[in-house]
């Protein structure tokens, strides 16, 4: 059983330890982002490998000008509010 002043320095030992910084809205995209160009291409190589066709050319570049395209509007966002100074993301 811990006294009343325990428990105190245990709440106050929690309020100084450092917290888990979450990751932003930006960051959740750039991590989405880039896990569907690594996922897409590999499933288009392994496609390639087995049926011995290649993946219509028009998707795959579709494909990685949306993804890239984002990536690229997430990094100019991110830039711009690293560049005025805004702390809110």
């Amino acid at each position: 059983m811990k006294s009343g002043i325990e428990r105190l320095q245990d709440k106050l030992v929690e309020r100084n330890s450092p917290k888990k910084k979450k990751l932003s809205a930006l960051d959740k995209y750039v991590i989405f982002s880039f896990s569907n160009i690594i996922i897409f291409t590999i499933i288009a190589l392994a496609y390639q490998f087995i049926s011995g066709q290649e993946l219509s050319g028009t998707l795959i570049t579709c494909f990685f000008g949306v993804f890239g395209g984002e990536l690229l509007m997430l990094c100019m966002i991110k830039r711009l509010k690293l560049k005025r100074g805004d702390s809110n993301e």
